[in-house]
C-alpha cells in the first residue's frame, strides 16, 4: 500500500503502515526494501512520532530510510552481502552474516545461545527446521 511521507495511509490520521505492507519511497524516488531492518526503522520513526504528539511536540515529517546493508545466506556455507559499493559472497560472507545476526540479538545469553545451537546443528549436519505433514514416512 502507498504510504504518506510519515508512513500513514493515505486519507487516514491515525492508522500507520510499516513493513512488507507499506510502499515507501526513498527521497530519490527509490523504494524502500521491505526487509526487517526497514521496519525497525519504520517502527522507530513512528515511536518517535507518537512520544512527540504525546508530548505535545513537533512530530517528525519524513520518514528517511538508512540503508545499513544487505545480508542473506544462501547455503551451508556461502552468503552475500552488499554494503555500498562492497560486495562479498562466499564463505567469509556466511561467517559475517552469522556474527552480524548473533550481535544484534538481545543479550549476551541469547548470544551464546544461538551461537551454540548454530555450531551444533552445522558440526553434526542437523537441519533447524522439521515439517510435520500427516504424512507417514515411506
Amino acid at each position: 500500500m502507498p504510504v504518506t511521507k510519515d508512513l500513514r495511509a493515505p486519507g487516514q490520521e491515525r492508522v500507520f503502515v510499516l513493513g512488507d505492507t507499506a510502499q515507501v519511497l526513498n527521497p530519490d524516488g527509490g523504494p524502500v526494501p521491505g526487509i526487517a531492518p526497514a521496519a525497525k526503522q519504520q517502527g522507530a520513526f513512528v515511536a518517535r512520532w507518537l512520544q512527540a504528539q504525546f508530548a505535545g511536540r513537533e512530530a517528525p515529517a519524513v520518514f528517511t530510510y538508512a540503508d545499513r546493508g544487505l545480508l542473506a545466506t544462501i547455503g551451508r556455507k556461502a552468503a552475500v552481502i552488499s554494503y555500498r559499493r562492497l560486495r562479498l559472497k562466499g564463505r567469509f560472507a556466511w561467517w559475517l552474516w552469522g556474527a552480524a545476526h548473533i550481535y544484534f540479538l538481545v543479550n549476551l545469553r541469547n548470544r551464546i545461545i544461538v551461537m551454540t545451537q548454530w555450531l551444533w546443528a552445522y558440526f553434526v549436519f542437523e537441519r533447524g527446521a522439521r515439517l510435520i505433514t500427516g504424512l507417514k514416512p515411506p
